[in-house]
């Protein structure tokens, strides 16, 4: 008994389509931080190469202004008020593409890992979040545990790449100190370059191997049991039992109209005993139409109503069985059984109007 429960309760079944909706819409989804990282990182080396010459350029005049005329600016006077309002212009033009272009690259980060997302979940405050006892399970979980791993290889592995990337330029480093301003800023954009290309590789490689890593865990995290599935499929489909009995009842009802029809039937052509068929016709329908039909215990019912209700009955086995396997309850008889069905009805029609019809 006790080496079954834990097979019941495996989570062996990929999750459903129903399942990946619901955790989209709590906020559960695959989404790792480093790749995040990376657009980020991606956005900075793009604002760097593009940027940093018109950036320190524009920059440039108004701290230049600031530096060499600063004993003539009177502290609060109009003067100084309009130069930080020009000089706060500039840095905001300045900083505005940047931010831009950070910000298409934060929501590019997320759209590549998962499909747009607005939901309140994830800042819903709950008692588990500020609970000491569920945080300090958080610290010192198996999640946690492997955070710290990752921050210590990244730290490692970045502090690595730069030394190796930024040693090299260590001459260049001192010489910068006296340089020419213009040529400090082609070196240091220079140097900047090599340092975000080294960054990105080692990080690219980084934020994949996270990514497979929380998609994984993600995944397992999303995997059902047999019996939730099962519980899915009812919620979703219905109980078969319920189901099964609302068939059973559209069934009874459509039998119940179904005799309700047999003594107004024109003829009732039998097997004998196996099939009864049920016909309707008159001048103005184009084609005698099945208004009953049944084997065994509902051939049976439907002889006994047209007998009732003194509705001519004909025993021919090869047509009775022809019909019944080609023609529908409410459905008008095909073309190729037309003729044999039209000399019956003449038939009945032709007693009918002579002598009279008994059905026995």
């Amino acid at each position: 008994m006790s080496s079954e429960a834990p097979e019941k309760d495996a989570k062996t079944e990929d999750p459903s389509h129903k399942k990946l909706e619901d955790a989209h819409k709590k906020g559960d989804v695959a989404k790792s931080q480093e790749v995040v990282t990376w657009f980020m990182l991606l956005g900075s080396a793009i604002i760097f190469a593009m940027m940093a010459p018109s950036t320190a350029t524009a920059l440039m005049e108004p701290l230049k202004v600031l530096i060499m005329d600063a004993d003539r600016f009177e502290l609060g006077g109009e003067g100084f008020i309009s130069f930080f309002n020009r000089l706060a212009f500039s840095i905001l033009g300045v900083v505005l593409v940047p931010l831009c272009i950070l910000s298409v690259c934060g929501i590019v980060a997320n759209l590549i890992q998962h499909k747009p997302l607005l939901s309140a979940e994830p800042v819903t405050p709950k008692l588990s979040k500020i609970s000491p006892l569920a945080g300090f399970k958080r610290l010192f979980s198996s999640e946690s545990l492997v955070n710290f791993i990752k921050g210590v290889l990244k730290i490692t592995v970045m502090g690595t790449v730069l030394f190796f990337v930024v040693w090299p330029e260590r001459d260049r480093l001192d010489t910068m100190m006296t340089a020419d301003p213009a040529i400090i800023l082609f070196e240091f954009q220079e140097i900047g370059l090599k340092i975000f290309t080294a960054t990105l590789i080692v990080v690219t490689l980084i934020a994949g191997a996270d990514y497979m890593y929380v998609r994984q865990k993600w995944w397992k995290r999303q995997m059902m049991t047999v019996q939730e599935t099962r519980d899915e499929y009812k919620q979703m489909e219905g109980d078969p039992k319920v189901k099964g009995r609302i068939r059973q009842l559209r069934h009874d009802r459509s039998r119940s109209r179904m005799m309700a029809a047999v003594p107004d039937a024109t003829v009732v052509i039998t097997n004998p005993t196996h099939f009864a068929v049920a016909l309707k016709y008159d001048r103005e329908m184009g084609a005698p139409k099945c208004v009953a039909k049944g084997a065994d215990a509902i051939a049976l019912r439907i002889r006994e109503l047209a007998k009732e209700s003194d509705v001519p009955i004909v025993e021919n086995p090869p047509l009775a069985r022809a019909l019944f396997a080609s023609v529908e309850v409410d459905g008008f008889i095909p073309n190729e059984h037309f003729k044999a069905v039209a000399e019956v009805i003449g038939f009945v029609m032709r007693l009918k109007k002579g002598a009279g019809w008994k059905s026995s």
